[in-house]
């Protein structure tokens, strides 16, 4: 597919498929599902369509784009794709990580927890709103503190399911660190079931990845006892 050329036409049977899913939450890939083209286009260029586009929504929703309140809402919604809560599509906004020798011989685990984020649920595109709880044990290296919440808001900021996010993060750390030995849980509200659909504004949902010495009941526990959980 061209970059210039618009997914406009949805098939039969792709609307048989997303009746039959219906509200299912599901997960097609540890890699956020980008095209070969993705970045093909310019910030600039990815804002006009998304504006135009989303003009158009809003008028076949009935909306007068001639009231004062309205106007703009179609280029502030573009800028706001693009440059804030989907930015962590492009590759380029990665956060940089430096790592520093670990001088004190620090050989237990850190803790990184209550580390509030904002996602968009891929399916429906509404708010997850969460805190994720992340820990490492070092092997030599240690890494400065914002960067785990950057490296965390780096991968919350695209169309995510929560599984997904969860994985991406653990994966990252482990990478940067040179170690397995990480743990990350989250515990996020998505809009997508409180708002809409079931409408139940109580229930949250709690996923978690624990490799290396995580695996062990010991260190998990120890892990819980941090966040105030009981394993």
């Amino acid at each position: 597919m061209k970059p210039n050329e618009i997914l406009l036409n949805t098939t039969d049977n792709e609307i048989s498929l997303v009746d039959l899913i219906g509200d299912e939450h599901i997960s097609t890939s540890i890699e956020t599902p980008l095209r070969d083209d993705a970045f093909a286009l310019s910030d600039a260029e990815k804002i006009e369509r998304i504006e135009k586009h989303f003009r158009e929504i809003m008028l076949t929703l009935g909306l007068d784009l001639t009231d004062d309140s309205l106007r703009g809402t179609p280029r502030r919604v573009a800028k706001m794709y693009v440059k804030e809560i989907f930015s962590g599509l492009n590759p380029a906004n990665k956060p940089s990580i430096a790592l520093f020798e670990n001088k004190y011989k620090y050989s237990e685990m850190l803790v990184e927890k209550d580390i509030t984020f904002y996602s968009n649920c891929e399916h429906h595109f509404v708010p997850i709103m969460g805190k994720a709880h992340v820990a490492y044990i070092s092997n030599g290296s240690v890494i400065g503190l914002s960067k785990i919440n950057r490296i965390v808001h780096y991968f919350a900021k695209r169309p995510q399911v929560q599984e997904r996010l969860t994985v991406q993060i653990a994966e990252e750390l482990k990478k940067v660190l040179g170690t397995e030995d990480v743990a990350v849980v989250i515990d996020a509200v998505h809009l997508c079931v409180s708002s809409r659909g079931v409408e139940d504004i109580n229930s949250r949902t709690v996923t978690s990845h624990f490799s290396g010495a995580f695996g062990e009941e010991g260190r998990k526990k120890e892990f819980f006892t941090y966040l105030g959980l009981q394993g």
